[in-house]
């Protein structure tokens, strides 16, 4: 393994960046459709946030669905709404090169057996896109002196070296109350590393999951998120009823901070009772989620 001297990586600079803690949200139905259904809803939320615009100064994206297990969604980041957002950035920012990728936490299988179950694996074939098990790639050491718990955090080259784009589902959480935007980037923790027993191959997360969502974040949050919060689970993250009603919504943002935030209050909770929201609030970003833009034709 290769390491690399303790740098914080550098964001892209606020001038390319539109925006700031704005939820730009519109309403969708449903969650297990092609991407043709789930096209209009994200291409309207793009061109309201710019994102190709922002893409030009990229030339590799990544995308980080949450692929936790191999399950159907809710419980899962929707194979369409995946292809969807790929197909955008396809039309929208042509040559970028677009990688998804995710990590499992599945101790029984690798992350290409989620890939296969949940159709990624044809979506690949469908469009081009290149897969990847995150938690077989090479990972380098970053530190910050604002860690919380972790002296040091080690995470993936590529997602520090490519734009970065998380693409998680609206759930609540046993262990950290709510798994959005931030709590999605746990996925991307190696296992070389951070697989202490339990049956979970990040379960040394578990103890302080809370900080420990923070210490990744800060090393490296996500650059622009687009959060499926169509159906939400209500009591945990890979069990339970359903949010009903359903809230119905596909939200974005470069906040990933005011996003959490805001899907927190849509599974009815206070972004000031969940304590990696908290600890990030004025830090990786802003808790305060006021600025709701609604894109035209939504």
């Amino acid at each position: 393994m290769m390491s690399r001297e303790p740098k914080k990586p550098q964001r892209p600079p606020s001038a390319r960046k539109p925006g700031g803690s704005e939820i730009y949200s519109t309403s969708n139905g449903g969650s297990e459709k092609d991407y043709e259904w789930w096209s209009g809803s994200v291409n309207l939320l793009l061109e309201a946030a710019g994102l190709a615009e922002v893409l030009k100064w990229h030339g590799k994206v990544v995308l980080k669905p949450n692929l936790v297990e191999a399950l159907n969604p809710p419980i899962t980041t929707p194979v369409g709404l995946t292809e969807a957002v790929c197909r955008y950035i396809m039309e929208h920012a042509p040559g970028t090169e677009i990688v998804v990728a995710d990590g499992t936490g599945s101790l029984d299988y690798d992350t290409f057996h989620c890939f296969d179950e949940l159709g990624y694996s044809a979506m690949s074939k469908r469009i081009g896109v290149k897969l990847l098990d995150l938690n077989e790639e090479e990972p380098v050491r970053l530190t910050d002196p604002e860690l919380k718990f972790w002296p040091e955090i080690f995470l993936p080259r590529i997602i520090i070296e490519s734009y970065l784009i998380s693409l998680p589902v609206l759930k609540a959480h046993t262990l950290a109350g709510v798994t959005l935007s931030m709590k999605n980037m746990i996925g991307t923790a190696p296992p070389s590393h951070y697989q202490e027993g339990g049956h979970w191959k990040k379960s040394a997360f578990h103890e302080h999951m809370d900080e420990s969502i923070f210490d990744i974040n800060l090393c490296r949050a996500p650059d622009f998120t687009v959060l499926d919060a169509t159906v939400g689970m209500s009591e945990a993250h890979l069990w339970g009823a359903h949010c009903d009603p359903p809230p119905g919504l596909v939200v974005a943002s470069y906040d990933p901070v005011a996003i959490d935030a805001y899907g927190a209050s849509l599974l009815g909770k206070d972004w000031r009772d969940i304590g990696h929201i908290r600890m990030a609030d004025g830090i990786i970003g802003s808790a305060d989620f006021s600025t709701l833009v609604e894109p035209s034709g939504a």
